[in-house]
């Protein structure tokens, strides 16, 4: 099959350390193994719009094209920014080939629960733990093994006990319960406005609003929800003190915050 996969622009490297996902693992040359949902890839970037898909344990290529997110029109949000907004302006410029995946919700959930108070390798370690403890083999890649996300019904406390989860475990186990107990779980959240998804998310417990904001944004791709954390409150006191005027980018103020969230941290 034709490998290359064409997208307006695409950077691998700026998606797999803007902090959406936990599994990317470069594997050098440009090179990143990708897994998701019940199968694995290996890419690589070709140029600053095409990337080639070098692997794949399921021969699908429209899978890893929506799940790169192929029908959005990244440039045009881009071109949409205030051009007297020098600080977005470069910031979306920045951002540039930065992509919002379309993953599993479930495991959006789980992941960004272990997050709280975790940095990135730390938050990646903890997610691979539970995914060799209780994830179903996928295949190897460079003689390395590779595992699926568990499903919800695999997680149990024997599952979490080695992984480092801390006081998350008790988070991570009763969200994996309720969504056992509810195969469809995924899809009647998917079916919610963006405030009810929002309020749904936390009534789970140890869910709170930035849990709950992350996961919408990039487990149910809710393009309109803005995480805030630490980094994006310096920011917006910083660059808009007087508020950020959400409703001028409405209703992609996620990718928004994601040229924000990206941008600033290298300015610090």
């Amino acid at each position: 099959m034709n490998n290359i996969i064409k997208l307006d622009p695409i950077d691998l490297s700026k998606i797999a350390n803007s902090g959406q996902c936990f599994r990317w693992k470069p594997l050098g040359d440009g090179r990143f193994l990708i897994p998701a949902r019940d199968r694995f890839a290996v890419f690589s970037q070709r140029a600053e719009n095409e990337v080639d898909i070098l692997y794949s344990s399921i021969d699908d290529k429209a899978f890893w094209e929506d799940y790169l997110d192929r029908d959005f029109d990244y440039e045009k949000i881009r071109k949409s920014i205030d051009e007297n907004d020098g600080f977005l302006t470069a910031a979306a410029h920045a951002g540039k080939g930065l992509r919002i995946l379309r993953q599993d919700p479930f495991e959006a959930l789980i992941s960004f629960i272990i997050s709280q108070r975790k940095n990135i390798p730390a938050i990646s370690s903890c997610v691979e733990k539970l995914c060799r403890a209780a994830g179903e083999r996928l295949g190897e890649y460079e003689g390395g093994e590779i595992y699926s996300f568990p499903k919800p019904e695999a997680i149990n406390e024997d599952a979490v006990s080695g992984c480092g989860l801390g006081y998350r475990a008790p988070y991570v186990l009763q969200a994996a319960q309720t969504f056992a107990k509810d195969p469809g779980l995924s899809e009647m959240l998917s079916k919610l406005e963006d405030e009810e998804l929002l309020s749904a998310l936390q009534s789970f417990y140890g869910v709170g609003i930035k849990v709950a904001s992350c996961t919408a944004l990039f487990g149910f791709h809710r393009m309109n929800v803005f995480p805030i954390d630490v980094w994006m409150k310096r920011a917006l006191q910083e660059h808009y003190p007087k508020g950020f005027d959400m409703g001028r980018y409405s209703p992609f103020n996620g990718l928004i915050q994601q040229y924000i969230f990206e941008y600033y941290k290298t300015l610090t």
